[in-house]
């Protein structure tokens, strides 16, 4: 049976995978870097969510000698030049925690009346350390000027997707998995293995 690695150990995007993969788990096993020994810590050093993406999943597939995936993904804030970006997950330091960032970002968008910003996801799938595709996924919204909601995690509890009232950490993982960035990423890749399921011709998935 097709193994794929979900090169992760964040456990609220190995939840969501599972979630997004569930109808493939009949002809394929989901495996997360934990299942790894020994895996390696990979460094960030793209300049893109695309390239921090295909970094990470060409160093997973190499290092496991299995087809992976990893995704980068992050908030861009119009009124901050798209900042924090590709440093979303950093933007209060290294060892900051999810309240660390929020705060940070109301605290730079004080006074700020443009209040427009997007979360994109990248997923890169590789094979045997050689790039494969990437996957991209946006959702467009606002910031709002306090937190609302326990759901989630990241800038969630501050961010209201267009055509909602509630922000995704008010709305709940029934709401977010369909309409969120990584939702629309995951769909596509998960689209993508299916198809090389059915056909399991193009890159000799074993």
């Amino acid at each position: 049976m097709l193994k794929i690695l979900a090169a992760t150990s964040n456990k609220h995007k190995v939840i969501e995978f599972k979630a997004a993969f569930a109808p493939l788990l009949k002809k394929m096993t989901l495996l997360t870097q934990d299942d790894i020994p020994g895996f390696p810590e990979v460094s960030e050093t793209g300049s893109s969510f695309e390239e921090n993406a295909m970094i990470k999943a060409r160093a997973a597939s190499a290092y496991a000698d299995m087809p992976a995936f990893s995704d980068d993904s992050g908030l861009e804030v119009a009124a901050l030049d798209g900042a924090p970006g590709i440093f979303s997950a950093r933007y209060a330091g290294d060892n900051a925690s999810d309240a660390d960032r929020i705060a940070k970002l109301l605290a730079d968008m004080q006074g700020q009346t443009n209040r427009r910003a997007r979360f994109v996801c990248v997923i890169a799938l590789a094979y045997r350390g050689i790039d494969v595709k990437t996957f991209r996924g946006e959702v467009n919204g606002e910031i709002i000027r306090e937190p609302r909601g326990s759901f989630g995690f990241g800038y969630d509890p501050v961010f209201v997707p267009d055509g909602y009232k509630k922000t995704f950490g008010e709305l709940g993982p029934e709401v977010k998995d369909r309409i969120s960035h990584r939702a629309q990423a995951l769909e596509k890749i998960v689209a993508f293995i299916q198809a090389e399921l059915d056909s399991m011709d193009d890159f000799e998935f074993e």
